[in-house]
């Protein structure tokens, strides 16, 4: 969604506030590149979803700065052994600043994950986008602040073509949900390591965060038989959208 030009002006980070990948970085001495912002967390299916985008957008415009607001959701994602491990897991390079007490949430009065925001060059707010989707949007609005022209992105996931019709999925539930659902994936929000039964199938969980357990690739309906074994706890099942059958 594009904003009003010029009229709404980039937070400054909070001081003290922890990093990783960087050093404290100050939005002020940025001034003359357009900074590309995103609120995630680690151990939320949207953020996995987003993140091939951003992290792909970081390494393609070498004018653009991207920045990586952790701010968490789950119970596992305040750790931040757990934040740093799970970005050396997933390849991310950028800069990624801990908003681990939610003060630039509330700087940027964000409204959930994952949210994006571009600042241009004189970091005005030039457009801004919560939830998945609209990739193409924002990469076309980072050529435009860059100047340049370029092939845009295929979509990662079938689910991501801008013609794609999904299906409402069942709404997430808290802690391990045994049970009748819609979705084309089912994801839980693990924490710790030990093994775990899905629909009679042995599962290992190796590290904290989400993980896919049944993938079905268009939305239907099943049943989901959860155990959670020693060793792991569950903090939520997570049922993401499918295509339209």
């Amino acid at each position: 969604m594009r904003t009003p030009v010029g009229e709404i002006a980039a937070p400054m980070f909070p001081d003290g506030i922890g990093w990783l990948n960087a050093e404290p970085i100050q939005m002020d001495r940025m001034l003359g590149r357009p900074v590309l912002l995103e609120f995630f967390d680690v151990c939320r299916v949207s953020s996995l979803h987003t993140l091939p985008y951003v992290k792909a957008w970081a390494t393609k415009y070498a004018g653009l700065r991207v920045i990586s607001v952790h701010t968490p959701g789950y119970p596992p994602s305040r750790d931040v052994d757990v934040v740093r491990a799970a970005v050396q897991r997933l390849g991310i390079e950028h800069p990624v600043v801990l908003d681990h007490q939610h003060a630039i949430w509330r700087l940027y009065g964000n409204k959930g994950w994952p949210g994006r925001y571009l600042w241009d060059k004189k970091h005005r707010l030039f457009e801004i986008h919560y939830g998945e989707g609209a990739y193409r949007e924002t990469e076309e609005a980072i050529q435009e602040q860059l100047g340049v022209e370029g092939e845009l992105m295929e979509p990662v996931r079938p689910e991501d073509e801008p013609s794609a019709m999904l299906v409402v999925p069942t709404p997430e539930q808290e802690g391990a949900y045994s049970g009748p659902y819609q979705a084309g994936a089912v994801w839980a929000v693990l924490e710790g390591s030990g093994t775990i039964r899905v629909n009679g199938d042995d599962y290992d969980v190796g590290y904290t965060g989400a993980h896919e357990l049944v993938e079905h690739g268009v939305s239907t309906e099943g049943v989901l038989e959860l155990q959670i074994g020693a060793g792991v706890t569950c903090h939520a099942t997570t049922f993401t959208p499918g295509l339209a059958p």
